[in-house]
């Protein structure tokens, strides 16, 4: 019979300890420990070595740098991916609830060149709350699959027959299972559990794997930050939900620059591409407007124009009040007294 492990997990940043305590001993957060149960299977130390382990780099391998990149219609997911998805990639992105995580992977799915198979498995939804979405949002794809399960085991065996030329959608990963585990789901022990078996199973097959992840109150991607170390790459879906625009923010790339941004709109009919930010971060105003100033930016290679506006009015005290919101006040006053000069 299997025996039971017991150990606490600190929710925060996966620290493991054979007790509980009030405190973690690496983040230093308080009632964050919880008792998960793994069971402790034998294994064998020797594992079976195939033939094809090793390959000569040189006389087996075929390098093809334009065969490696699949460009999507949307130009700005592109510009921050590095030229588009690579074969056996996992991507990990992340977003507030509601900011159209769901909504930015179906439109991917609707057309890819060179690829073949598109499977979009969601655990938070059912097949016909996928389906509403993916009619709303005009998604004619022949070739794509929808599934709604929740159990890593399951979802792997699904896909296990699929190859090259393919891409799969997992949302969300901490709604994902696994049965070898007695934590519930969105626990670190299932949620690392989970994003290792599909990273093996997108570099043996080389498919390409977009991991869904919910964000905790601070804006970071929830579970261990190992989490990040494992996939490829790590975008941010951005934006403030009373506003239309959304950003697209890389913070880790294998395969490219991290400077990049894109820019989207949200309609009625899914994201559109903002082909010129500046336009969108101006406002209206003329020349010679008072407390009114353009900033010039570089993200990567792109300048983009922001507005700073300050609110300017006249006093009768002698000596006039300058104060700031979401900035140093200190470095404020080093600033006025560099323009006063």
């Amino acid at each position: 019979m299997a025996k039971l492990n017991s150990k606490f997990v600190c929710q925060e940043c996966g620290a493991v300890s054979s007790k509980w305590m009030g405190q973690c001993d690496i983040c230093k957060n308080w009632n964050c420990l919880v008792e998960e149960l793994a069971e402790k299977t034998q294994k064998s130390s020797v594992a079976q070595v195939p033939e094809n382990f090793f390959v000569n780099l040189l006389e087996d391998i075929e390098i093809n740098t334009q065969a490696t990149r699949y460009r999507t219609y949307l130009d700005e997911l592109n510009r921050v991916l590095g030229g588009g998805f690579v074969d056996g990639s996992v991507i990990l992105l992340g977003g507030n609830p509601g900011i159209g995580k769901s909504t930015l992977l179906l439109q991917i799915l609707s057309e890819i060149p060179g690829i073949d198979n598109y499977v979009y498995v969601s655990a938070e939804e059912s097949i016909k709350q996928v389906m509403l979405r993916a009619n709303r949002l005009s998604v004619k794809n022949p070739s794509l699959k929808i599934a709604s399960a929740s159990n890593i085991h399951q979802i792997v065996s699904a896909i296990s027959e699929i190859r090259h030329n393919s891409i799969v959608v997992i949302d969300s990963i901490q709604t994902i299972s696994s049965d070898l585990i007695q934590s519930p789901s969105g626990s670190i022990s299932q949620v690392r559990f989970c994003t290792q078996e599909l990273v093996n199973f997108a570099k043996a097959n080389d498919v390409i794997v977009i991991i869904v992840g919910h964000v905790t109150k601070d804006g970071a991607i929830a579970g261990p930050k190992t989490l990040e170390h494992m996939v490829d790459c790590v975008l941010y879906f951005e934006g403030d939900r009373a506003y239309d625009y959304r950003i697209l923010r890389c913070e880790k790339n294998r395969y490219g620059s991290t400077d990049e941004i894109g820019v989207f709109s949200m309609t009625g009919d899914g994201l559109v591409e903002v082909a010129n930010p500046s336009s969108a971060f101006l406002s209206e105003y003329g020349d010679n407007v008072s407390g009114v100033a353009v900033f010039s930016g570089v993200e990567g290679t792109r300048p983009i124009l922001s507005e700073i506006q300050a609110l300017v009015s006249t006093t009768v005290n002698p000596a006039p009040r300058r104060s700031a919101i979401g900035f140093d006040p200190y470095r404020l006053s080093m600033l006025i007294a560099v323009l006063s000069n």
